[in-house]
């Protein structure tokens, strides 16, 4: 749904959410029901949020400036065995 804005003469500026598309010059005020001209505004571009946009900086510097490796990451530790000995008895994959 896209959010199209519109120009009622009694009510003012009336936003209705449409499928894209599916705007009309002219459609029905949602407050009053009269006529409602069609207003061409600029997109509502937004950015996205704070994490995405480190993720693609990190990818766009990436490409020209790898981060070097000197040596391949810790090896991941196994988590200690439970103390309960009934885990014992339960199925393993």
């Amino acid at each position: 749904m896209v959010i199209y804005q519109y120009r009622c003469a009694r009510c003012g500026p009336v936003d209705l959410a449409l499928p894209m598309g599916g705007a009309r010059p002219e459609n029905p005020c949602a407050d009053c029901g009269g006529p409602a001209r069609r207003v061409y505004t600029a997109p509502s571009l937004t950015r996205p949020g704070a994490p995405l946009t480190r993720a693609l900086d990190a990818q766009e510097a990436s490409r020209h400036e790898p981060k070097v490796v000197s040596a391949p990451p810790p090896a991941r530790r196994r988590p200690a065995a439970p103390a309960d000995p009934r885990h014992a008895l339960l199925p393993r994959p």
